[in-house]
């Protein structure tokens, strides 16, 4: 069964850094061709956020975090990162990381494997 255990989530002030992780104990995670995360703010749906591919050599982001965020995986420590820097109140939501043994994409239904979500809060 595929696990991914997202963590690093807390509350920050606006301009402030945190940095989110997600591990996938096991083998799989070499296996991911693509990983992802997705954030999901109250009242909102699930957007997308940041994707890699499993050599770490491409990156896709949302515009609204271009020069802001960074998605890495290190696959020897079976672990996925986002860090993210210059935080906005905008970005306070509930991050997933996703992940997919495919093509992966830019929309959530591109992904079958979720985990449970960390709370980001950005004060101002």
């Amino acid at each position: 069964q595929v696990q991914l255990v997202e963590s690093g989530g807390g509350l920050v002030q606006a301009g402030g850094s945190l940095r989110l992780s997600c591990a996938a104990p096991g083998r799989t995670f070499g296996f991911f061709t693509m990983m992802a995360w997705f954030r999901q703010a109250p009242g909102k749906e699930r957007e997308f956020v940041a994707a890699i591919r499993r050599s770490g050599g491409g990156t896709n982001y949302a515009d609204s975090v271009k020069g802001r965020f960074t998605i890495s995986r290190d696959n020897a420590k079976n672990t996925l990162y986002l860090q993210m820097n210059s935080l906005k109140p905008e970005d306070t939501a509930v991050y997933y990381c996703a992940a997919d043994f495919g093509s992966g994409g830019l929309s959530r239904h591109d992904y079958p494997y979720w985990g449970q979500g960390t709370q980001v809060t950005v004060s101002s």
